[in-house]
């Protein structure tokens, strides 16, 4: 049990130190780690997909708070677009979250890896000039952000944000990945946010998404309290540090780890699913 326990609180610390930077919100390593756990030793062997996602959702809201609140702190949250993209984020995570009840750990790591795997390969798509996007979606919400010195321009379709905020928060739910893997390659790719901009954002609304989904999970009675209590700590503080070393860094190292974190995770996890 105390083995459990320590090995619980380390998970939550390193997650959500590299979730934090990257904006993922932790769970994309989270899940992983504890599905191998679950198969490698016998004291994991409660850890079935339900009950790993319960704990990856419960665990973000945790992350989600002390990353945005640095976030929060260096002015790098866009919050109305987190708003927005909320509208649609919210209601997609709940139906996310009641479908997980129907995946088998085979099936659960085959698709997870799946997802993951054309999340990275989205990073490779040609990215459109930002002036481009700006005139594509002139109609549409206008930001403007100041960061370091530097105004950024970026804007988007609400009904285009609404509907991939929907999609991300029913993998969010169904994952327990906290839609960060999703939303901020969106966000960069399609929106032309600035990479420190989405990062932040993401972790905003990872915040308020978790705290929707875990109310379901819950509901659902997915969440071990006692190993689910034990990775709290770790997830706040590692949300905090990560957040800290995301200011440091230039947006292009940020990108870089993301897809890097990807698709070890990506690869991984399809060999699990497939043996």
């Amino acid at each position: 049990m105390v083995f459990v326990l320590i090995i619980s609180v380390l998970i939550g610390l390193v997650s959500a130190f590299f979730g934090s930077i990257a904006g993922l919100g932790g769970g994309i390593i989270l899940v992983p780690v504890m599905l191998f756990l679950s198969q490698a030793f016998e004291a994991f062997s409660w850890a079935t997909p339900q009950k790993i996602v319960g704990i990856s959702i419960v665990t973000m809201i945790f992350t989600g708070m002390s990353s945005a609140l640095s976030y929060m702190k260096s002015k790098r949250v866009d919050f109305k677009s987190g708003w927005i993209f909320l509208i649609g984020s919210v209601p997609g995570g709940i139906l996310g979250s009641y479908l997980n009840q129907f995946f088998s750990a085979g099936k659960f790591s085959l698709l997870f890896g799946i997802l993951m795997l054309l999340v990275f390969g989205v990073f490779f798509l040609p990215r459109k000039n930002n002036q481009a996007l700006l005139e594509k979606n002139r109609g549409g919400i206008q930001r403007k952000m100041e960061l370091g010195g530097e105004t950024y321009r970026y804007a988007y379709s609400p009904n285009a944000g609404g509907l991939l905020a929907f999609t991300v928060g029913m993998m969010s739910g169904l994952f327990g990945i906290g839609g960060g893997s999703l939303m901020v390659p969106a966000m960069i790719l399609l929106f032309g946010f600035p990479a420190h901009i989405a990062t932040a954002t993401s972790m905003f609304m990872i915040f308020f998404m978790s705290i929707s989904n875990s109310v379901t999970h819950i509901l659902l009675g997915n969440v071990e309290w006692l190993y689910t209590l034990a990775f709290i700590p770790g997830a706040y503080l590692g949300g905090m540090l990560g957040a800290k070393v995301n200011k440091v860094l230039k947006g292009q190292y940020v990108e870089w780890l993301l897809r890097v974190m990807l698709i070890i995770v990506a690869i991984r996890l399809i060999l699990k699913g497939i043996g």
